[in-house]
């Protein structure tokens, strides 16, 4: 197994590797995996065909080729879209698995105040921050992460709205106006659900 431990690269959890893939499997069985990994490096390919630890670390970079070519075989015509279904997917595996514990219902503040923590349990690099700005508002502001892209921005949406609403927050709504892969000093996520 390659992880980026052995390279210095950025890294990301296997936990997110897996719920891609089991994302796949969802909208068209392992065709559909097979279909995505072909699109990538023989690297790639070989570790995504292996066996994936949770809690190992893998390179980032892997883990944005894949995503790129989820959304290019889900939905060439709507990658945004794509990219949020992936965030919203991984939050839905992991909050139902092993970390629940973020989960109290009827308290969105509650997983939003575990940010950092919840941060550090995906990336290697960087940190992550939560603000309340009112009962149903807050901001989350990611700081630096070495590698932001605008489709990685897109999943961490997702996965946001995801979580709030697994935390009993309906009409999730989150904003991004400031963006690392914008030239931004950091990310800021604003958050309002009713």
């Amino acid at each position: 197994m390659a992880t980026a431990a052995a390279t210095g690269a950025n890294r990301i959890k296997g936990s997110v590797l897996i719920t891609r893939l089991n994302m796949l499997r969802q909208h068209g069985g392992q065709g559909r995996v097979d279909e995505v990994l072909k699109r990538l490096p023989e690297a790639d390919r070989l570790a995504l065909r292996g066996m994936i630890l949770p809690i190992a670390w893998y390179p980032l970079e892997m883990n944005l080729r894949l995503d790129a070519a989820i959304a290019d075989v889900l939905s060439p015509e709507d990658r945004a879209r794509a990219f949020k279904d992936m965030g919203r997917a991984s939050a839905e595996d992991n909050l139902k698995g092993a970390h629940h514990v973020f989960l109290r219902p009827g308290d969105p503040h509650f997983l939003l105040s575990q940010a950092a923590q919840i941060y550090r349990f995906y990336y290697a690099v960087g940190h992550r921050t939560y603000e309340k700005t009112g009962p149903q508002t807050a901001v989350i502001r990611t700081f630096d992460a070495e590698t932001v892209t605008e489709a990685d921005c897109l999943t961490i949406i997702g996965w946001h709205e995801k979580a709030v609403e697994m935390s009993g927050g309906k009409n999730v709504q989150i904003t991004h106006g400031k963006c690392r892969a914008s030239d931004a000093p950091h990310c800021e996520y604003h958050i309002s659900w009713q």
